[in-house]
């Protein structure tokens, strides 16, 4: 039983609150932009490269198995997977770290994507999603730290806990498969002890990690949702892995270092009180630096390089 909606609404009788909410998640426009939103490569040439769309995806996937085979409620979990993203900035992790610097107070995308569903989608009026969605939407993020959370960040309900979970587990696995389609790293440089603990293959990991929090959490009798000691230290292992080798790589790294510079010089182009701000971001009930966020964050990355150019690279005068 859900502790309801900000503003209440009468509840439909075929479907439960937590499947309207995974409904109007799917159909809203933030969800589909994030299928041109990088996940850690930035415009790969390929198709079968992650995109934090299909990252939502595979996050949603893994939670959904964990709460079904704990009898928990599957439609709050895969409601809470598939919006848990819905703020991230265009550019991965490389764009939220420009906000984050600009932006008074700072700036992270998972009290943007609360953010996305209460206040910016449907033009305004927000989602109106149920109180357990939306913590589990604002808890799951982890960052660099541990994919297990101390008590007073754990969502409050063990569905929001196995998404956070979940999303560690579908990000290590995939970003390590992007890295070594890449060529960024080699499957051999991964440590030994991580391949001996986990597996060798992408879905032998994941079935290894799944496993063992289904029954490590059944050892606990679902208290909380927890990883068995030795499969946690080798997931954190691996975490660490790919922050050294992966995301913080030269190679990796360049890419977002320009668009580190779009952003920024977008944000100080918008930040001009002479320049509108489209859509129903410069209506907003906010100060102008907190409008320019929100309308930055939303971007995909392909409509930022396009925006950028059109603003600042000049082109050539048509024929006469």
């Amino acid at each position: 039983m859900s502790r309801g909606r900000a503003r209440r609404e009468a509840e439909g009788i075929i479907r439960t609150a937590y499947q309207h909410d995974r409904d109007r998640i799917i159909h809203c426009k933030s969800f589909r932009r994030l299928k041109h939103k990088a996940q850690v490569f930035l415009a790969p040439e390929g198709d079968h490269y992650r995109t934090r769309l299909t990252h939502t995806l595979e996050v949603s996937q893994i939670a959904r198995t964990i709460s079904r085979a704990l009898r928990l409620n599957e439609d709050l979990t895969e409601a809470i997977a598939l919006g848990h993203d819905l703020g991230h900035t265009p550019f991965g992790h490389a764009g939220e770290a420009v906000l984050n610097a600009i932006l008074p107070g700072g700036f992270n995308h998972y009290e943007q994507s609360l953010r996305v569903v209460d206040v910016l989608e449907k033009d305004g009026q927000g989602l109106n999603l149920t109180y357990e969605v939306r913590d589990g939407i604002l808890r799951h993020s982890k960052g660099r730290g541990s994919v297990l959370p101390e008590a007073e960040n754990r969502a409050e309900t063990l569905e929001g806990q196995i998404v956070r979970i979940a999303d560690g587990i579908a990000y290590a696995n995939h970003d390590l498969d992007d890295a070594v389609r890449a060529k960024v790293i080699k499957n051999s440089d991964v440590p030994k002890d991580i391949i001996k603990a986990l597996g060798g293959t992408h879905a032998k990991r994941i079935d290894t990690m799944v496993k063992d929090v289904i029954f490590s959490s059944l050892k606990l009798d679902l208290s909380e949702i927890v990883m068995g000691g030795e499969v946690r230290a080798a997931t954190e292992e691996l975490r660490a892995f790919l922050f050294a080798n992966v995301y913080e790589d030269k190679k990796t790294y360049g890419e977002f270092v320009k668009a580190t510079k779009i952003l920024t010089e977008l944000y100080n182009y918008f930040m001009g009180e002479s320049v509108s701000i489209p859509g129903i971001y410069g209506g907003l009930d906010s100060d102008r630096a907190r409008k320019v966020c929100d309308f930055i964050s939303g971007m995909t990355d392909r409509y930022a390089l396009k925006l950028y150019q059109d603003i600042f690279i000049p082109r050539p005068w048509a024929e006469i």
